[in-house]
């Protein structure tokens, strides 16, 4: 059993209001008609353990949410790619919230990551029963 609490009824967005990305993304989620419950990491501490558990669910390692070209990983660990364990890079995603590489959206059992703002338009398309894709 995971962490996250998950219902599909639910938007669960995952992401740093501080970049354009995550801003765009939180207004067209906030657009939607579903309830939202928005995480922004600007303010809210994600412990390892959700981190661990956003990664499996988009079938990513934990360094691959990371943004490895934003200037706060760069000031830390230098413009080459550091040899960094596992436990290391959600150190980074823990300490520096805002290189987190995309937000995320948890839909019920679904896990997405958002690369651009639209990406989220595709995961609310209806089908033809009236019901949500995800």
């Amino acid at each position: 059993m995971g962490t996250i609490a998950r219902d599909k009824r639910e938007i669960r967005l995952y992401y740093h209001s501080g970049t354009s990305l995550g801003k765009q993304t939180y207004a067209y989620v906030k657009a939607s008609e579903r309830e939202i419950r928005a995480i922004d990491l600007a303010k809210t501490h994600i412990p390892g353990t959700q981190w661990a558990e956003l990664a499996s669910g988009l079938d990513k390692k934990i360094a691959d949410l990371v943004n490895t070209e934003h200037p706060s990983f760069v000031e830390a660990y230098g413009s080459q790619n550091p040899s960094l364990d596992e436990h290391d890079w959600l150190r980074v995603l823990e300490k520096h919230p805002e290189t987190l590489a995309h937000p995320i959206i948890v839909m019920g059992s679904n896990t997405h990551s958002i690369n651009s703002p639209s990406d989220f338009l595709e995961y609310m398309k209806i089908d033809s029963r009236g019901q949500s894709k995800t």
